[in-house]
C-alpha cells in the first residue's frame, strides 16, 4: 500500500509537472492566441530565414567579387541609408494609411527585389553596381515597412497586456531565423552559389503575403486630419523628442546602432582572414549569434511585465561592449562562438527592451510617427556605423575597428545608466494610466522612497 502511494504521488507528481511546463509555454507564447497575430507569426519566421539567407549571400557575394571591406561597408550603406531619409517622412503617411494594405505592397516589391538579385546571380551577370542599386530599393521599401510592421503589431493585439509577448515573440520569429538562414545560406553557397540563396528568398515572401491575405481585418476607418504633412511630422519629432524617456531610448538606439551594430559588417573579413574559413565559417559565426540572440527573445517573453526592462537595457548595452571587446582580440572559433553568442543575447535584450518600452509609453495617435523614428534610430545610423567601420577596417584592420566599437557601445550604456533614475520618474505616471503599476504598488514604491529620503535626512 505504502508504496503504491508514493506510487500515486509520483505520479501526480510527473503529471503537475508536465501541466505546469504545458502552462508556462501558454504563457510564454499568450500572444498567439489572436488569429491575425497567429497568421503574421507564420508568414513572417518562413520570409524572414529567407531574408536572413539573402544577407549572408550577399555580404559574402560581395566580398568574393572585390574583396574590399571597404565595398562590404558601401553595400551596408545602400541598403540601410533610405531608413534614415525617409522614415520620418514614412511614419506620418503609416499613421494615415491602411498599414494591411501598406505591409501587402511592401512585401510584394520586396519579393520583386529578391528574384532580381536571384536572376543576375544565376545568369553570372551580377556587378557591385547592380548589387548597390538593388540594396538601396529593398532600403527604399524597408523605410515604409518597418514602421507600418511595427504599428501593425498593436492592431492586432485585442489584450494590450499581451503586447510586450508580441513583441517578444516578434524577437524571436527574427532570432530563429537569424539562427537558422545564415547557416542554411552557408551551405547553399558553398553547394550552389548566391543565386539559390536569392531565388529561395524570393520565393519565400509568398508565405508572407499569403497570411496577410488570409487574415481578418478591420475595415480600415481614415481618421479625419486637416493638418498638412509637415506639420505631422513636426509634432511627431516634437512629441519624441520632447519627452524624455522616448528621447533616451531613441539616442541609445542611434548611438548603439552607429558604433556596434557595424561587427556584423566585418564578420565575413573575420570569417576569412581573422579564422581562416570560408561560407561555412560565416554561417556558424552568424549562427552563434543568433543563438543568443533567440535566447535573449525567449527571456523576454516569459517575463510577466514590462516593468523592470529598464535596468536591463544599461547592462544589456554594457555586457555587449565587454563581449565585443574581448571578441576583437579573437583568433580561434572555439572562443570566437561562445563571444558571439554573448553579444547576439545583450545586443537583442537591449533592442527588444527598447521596443518594448517604446510601444508602451507612446500615445497611440502618434505611434505610426515614434517608431518610424526608431526605425531611423534604429537602421538608419546602421549605414553611417556600417559606411565608417569599412572604412576604418580598411586602413587599421578588423580587430582595432571592433575594439572601437566596443568602447563607443560601452560610453553609450553608462550614459543611459546615468539617466535612468529620471526616466523612471517620467514612466511611472504611464504605467499608472494603463494598470501596469497598481495604485497600491505605486503608494508602496513612493512610501519606500519617501523613507529612504527622510533617512538620508536624518
Amino acid at each position: 500500500m505504502a508504496n503504491a502511494m508514493v506510487g500515486g504521488t509520483a505520479n501526480r507528481g510527473s503529471v503537475n509537472s508536465e501541466e505546469e511546463k504545458v502552462s508556462r509555454l501558454a504563457f510564454m507564447t499568450r500572444a498567439l492566441q489572436y488569429p491575425n497575430y497567429r497568421l503574421f507569426f507564420g508568414g513572417q519566421i518562413v520570409s524572414l530565414l529567407g531574408s536572413w539567407m539573402t544577407q549572408i549571400a550577399t555580404t559574402w557575394l560581395v566580398y568574393r567579387l572585390t574583396n574590399s571591406v571597404f565595398l562590404l561597408g558601401a553595400v551596408a550603406f545602400a541598403g540601410q541609408i533610405p531608413a534614415f531619409l525617409l522614415s520620418p517622412i514614412a511614419g506620418v503617411w503609416v499613421d494615415r494609411l491602411n498599414k494591411h494594405k501598406l505591409l501587402v505592397i511592401t512585401q510584394v516589391l520586396a519579393m520583386i527585389q529578391s528574384l532580381m538579385l536571384a536572376v543576375l546571380a544565376l545568369t553570372g551577370h551580377i556587378n557591385i553596381w547592380q548589387i548597390l542599386g538593388l540594396m538601396a530599393f529593398q532600403g527604399l521599401i524597408n523605410a515604409f515597412d518597418m514602421p507600418a510592421r511595427q504599428a501593425f503589431v498593436i492592431e492586432m493585439i485585442e489584450n494590450k497586456e499581451d503586447l510586450s509577448n508580441a513583441i517578444a515573440l516578434n524577437s524571436s520569429m527574427f532570432n530563429i531565423a537569424r539562427l537558422l538562414g545564415p547557416s542554411i545560406g552557408g551551405v547553399v553557397i558553398a553547394f550552389v552559389g548566391e543565386g539559390w540563396c536569392f531565388l529561395i528568398d524570393g520565393v519565400s515572401y509568398i508565405a508572407v503575403i499569403a497570411s496577410l491575405l488570409m487574415m481578418n481585418v478591420a475595415p480600415h476607418v481614415p481618421k479625419p486630419n486637416l493638418k498638412k504633412p509637415l506639420q505631422d511630422l513636426k509634432e511627431g519629432y516634437k512629441y519624441a523628442f520632447g519627452f524624455a524617456p522616448i528621447r533616451a531610448l531613441l539616442i541609445l538606439m542611434a548611438a548603439v546602432s552607429l558604433v556596434g551594430m557595424p561587427y556584423g559588417v566585418l564578420m565575413p573579413v573575420v570569417a576569412k582572414q581573422t579564422l581562416g574559413g570560408g561560407a561555412s565559417t560565416l554561417g556558424i559565426l552568424m549562427a552563434a549569434s543568433g543563438c543568443g540572440a533567440l535566447a535573449a527573445a525567449l527571456v523576454l517573453a516569459a517575463r510577466k511585465s514590462v516593468r523592470g526592462l529598464g535596468k536591463l537595457i544599461p547592462i544589456c548595452t554594457l555586457g555587449f561592449a565587454v563581449a565585443l571587446a574581448i571578441f576583437s582580440q579573437v583568433t580561434v572559433m572555439w572562443l570566437a562562438i561562445p563571444l558571439l553568442f554573448l553579444m547576439g543575447f545583450g545586443m537583442m535584450e537591449q533592442n527588444a527592451a527598447c521596443n518594448t518600452l517604446l510601444q508602451t509609453i507612446v500615445e497611440s495617435d502618434k505611434r505610426g510617427r515614434v517608431m518610424s523614428i526608431y526605425t531611423m534610430a534604429f537602421m538608419g545610423m546602421a549605414p553611417f556605423g556600417s559606411l565608417w567601420a569599412g572604412a576604418l577596417a580598411d586602413r587599421i584592420g578588423p580587430s582595432p575597428t571592433l575594439l572601437i566599437s566596443a568602447f563607443g557601445s560601452a560610453l553609450a550604456g553608462l550614459w543611459f545608466a546615468s539617466q535612468y533614475k529620471g526616466l523612471r520618474e517620467d514612466v511611472i505616471p504611464i504605467y499608472r494610466k494603463l494598470g501596469i503599476i497598481p495604485e497600491v504598488a505605486v503608494g508602496v514604491d513612493e512610501a519606500a522612497e519617501l523613507s529612504e529620503a527622510t533617512a538620508r535626512v536624518a
